[in-house]
């Protein structure tokens, strides 16, 4: 899991509130948090660094010969393998650590919400799949219905941002910097910065990847997964415990499956195989194909959350 490269520090992560600007633009202004403390921590221990955007540089610092590694003199054991030992049950108890801190925040943000009768979607999905064009047009369908207000979750740039701002509706960003996916401490102060509305809808879109934002707890209503059928239908049993952690799938692109060897219901199946409870819905944000039922699913959401 991510923990393990360190990329679940939170501290280079920048808030911009798109509606507050200064002399030569939004500013974004790192914070630091006890969830990013503990992240260097644990790096310092396993010293498994990110090298950048996807990448891990695992730098390890060996000063013992080969000789030394593996030929166990008169029956004695090197002592450096206790300390890889002793290093390795420290990670796993700081890797515990951050998660279970996070699962605090998430249900500090959960109260928050239900108190203010809004409904947060965490919408999740590898880079390209369409939750940004998703976003866009959902807004413009349903922003007479009820406020719908978002956070956006990228490493760099206030693109995507600049998107939903162009719709009319505010718009948060997050710039995680290096890491893959957002935290429940990112999303409390985009909830503070944001601050929604009573009795409105929250959309936050993760960071695009298929792995590590369905392990981190948000505080959100529900997780829904985007994904495009450019993507191939196998993914639901390569990346099991993200499909398990949704409750929603959109399949989307569809207006694109005739130009494509995609087999929906073999995607299904996978789907269904890997988390029977999940709902799916076909969709086509670009073409407005499906998106009645999207739109009937979050309508249902909203209203039980607003009751």
């Amino acid at each position: 899991m991510c923990t393990t490269c360190g990329c679940s520090n939170t501290q280079s992560a920048a808030v911009t509130d798109l509606d507050e600007t200064v002399e030569g633009g939004a500013q974004a202004r790192p914070e630091s948090s006890s969830a990013g403390s503990a992240a260097n921590a644990y790096r310092r221990v396993g010293e498994h660094p990110h090298a950048g955007v996807g990448g891990h540089s695992h730098s390890h610092s060996h000063s013992h010969s080969q000789r030394d590694d593996h030929e166990h003199e008169h029956g004695d054991v090197p002592h450096h393998h206790h300390e890889h030992e002793h290093e390795h049950s420290t990670s796993i108890d700081l890797e515990r650590d951050i998660l279970a801190k996070n699962q605090l925040l998430a249900e500090r943000n959960r109260g928050w919400l239900a108190g203010r009768s809004i409904l947060a979607l965490n919408l999740m999905s590898s880079p390209g799949a369409g939750k940004t064009t998703l976003l866009e047009r959902t807004i413009r369908d349903l922003g007479n219905a009820f406020p719908l207000t978002v956070i956006e979750g990228d490493q760099a740039t206030l693109n995507d941002a600049e998107r939903i701002r162009a719709t009319g509706a505010r718009v948060v960003q997050i710039n995680t910097g290096t890491g893959c996916h957002l935290d429940a401490e990112m999303a409390s102060r985009a909830l503070t910065q944001l601050d929604p509305p009573l009795h409105s809808v929250v959309m936050i879109e993760n960071v695009g990847n298929l792995v590590c934002p369905a392990l981190f707890d948000l505080g959100e209503a529900a997780k829904v997964l985007i994904l495009s059928v450019t993507e191939g239908e196998d993914k639901p049993i390569k990346y099991p415990h993200m499909f398990r952690a949704c409750s929603l799938l959109l399949l989307n692109k569809i207006d694109l499956l005739p130009h494509l060897r995609f087999d929906v219901e073999r995607c299904v199946a996978y789907a269904k195989r890997v988390n029977p409870q999940m709902e799916i819905l076909q969709v086509s944000a670009q073409s407005g194909e499906g998106m009645d039922g999207w739109y009937g699913w979050l309508r249902t959401r909203a209203t039980s959350i607003h009751a």
